[in-house]
């Protein structure tokens, strides 16, 4: 039988991670080993769940219990940590944190995994997607699903760019950034690509840099669809990518467009590369 902690008010310091914690506090960088993520909603907690992710706690309401039952969530949680805590607080406490409406009805405290080596990540993968300093949660994470949906085998982030694992931006992935393996290149918050670049190149990718320039080539191009191993670099809205990073790029990619429209939304561009690059690789790899 799952032990339920059933809490009347939000006031208890156990539910700190969910009601008092901001996502910096949660990521300590100062002491990774104790740093938490929140997952939202029964499907993204069963995703955390399947990527092997250690949960903390949970927190729900009385009436979301039988369809986290269904899922088999409270089980599930309990199998990975035995000294999971199970929260259940009255419904109009937990209306008063923002959003909680969004979450469908649960929340879950999980253990942030260790970053690992960027060899590591990309050990097996054609296509990667290489993010620089984007700055918006919501564009993190819908880059995150267009790359789980569309096969691209791994994201890579820069050291100024938004967190994957923060919350709103799990949530807009819904929990897909538990299924692509991410981590972060470069050392320099100012300039990742110094030693970013060549660690890729020395890991075999040939760089594309996703920007209009007077040299850039179409996505469809032949010589991008002839590359082995490729990294997509993409920048951030407005000011789009470092003309330092650019320049260190092998090639400098446009998608052709039409009725005078010169750009997409980084989450769309994204989605379109994806999608024209692993069809050609993968066509190109069976030829």
């Amino acid at each position: 039988m799952t032990e339920l902690l059933r809490t009347t008010t939000l006031d208890d310091p156990r539910l700190d991670p969910y009601v008092r914690l901001t996502d910096v506090q949660l990521r300590s960088r100062i002491e990774p080993e104790k740093a938490v993520f929140i997952a939202e909603s029964i499907e993204v907690i069963g995703r955390a769940l399947d990527a092997g992710m250690e949960p903390l706690s949970l927190l729900t309401a009385e009436k979301y219990l039988p369809s986290l039952e269904a899922a088999n969530i409270l089980k599930r949680m309990l199998l990975a940590n035995k000294s999971v805590s199970l929260f259940v607080a009255p419904e109009d406490q937990l209306e008063q944190l923002t959003g909680f409406q969004l979450t469908r009805g649960a929340l879950a405290a999980f253990r942030r995994p260790l970053e690992r080596p960027v060899a590591d990540v990309v050990r097996n993968a054609r296509l990667i997607a290489v993010l620089e300093d984007i700055r918006n949660h919501t564009n993190v994470g819908a880059i995150f699903r267009s790359a789980a949906a569309l096969g691209a085998d791994a994201v890579l982030v820069s050291p100024a760019c938004y967190d994957p694992l923060y919350r709103r931006a799990v949530r807009v992935s819904m929990g897909t950034v538990f299924q692509v393996p991410w981590t972060r290149i470069g050392s320099d918050p100012h300039n990742w690509a110094r030693d970013g670049v060549p660690l890729l190149h020395e890991l075999g990718f040939t760089t594309a840099a996703m920007a209009l320039s007077d040299d850039s080539i179409a996505l469809d191009d032949a010589r991008l669809k002839s590359c082995d191993r490729l990294a997509l670099v993409f920048g951030t809205e407005g000011d789009g990518l470092a003309e330092s990073t650019i320049s260190r790029c092998d090639y400098t990619v446009r998608i052709p467009m039409e009725h005078g429209v010169d750009s997409l939304n980084v989450a769309a561009s994204s989605a379109v590369a994806f999608w024209e690059l692993r069809k050609s690789m993968k066509s190109e790899n069976s030829a």
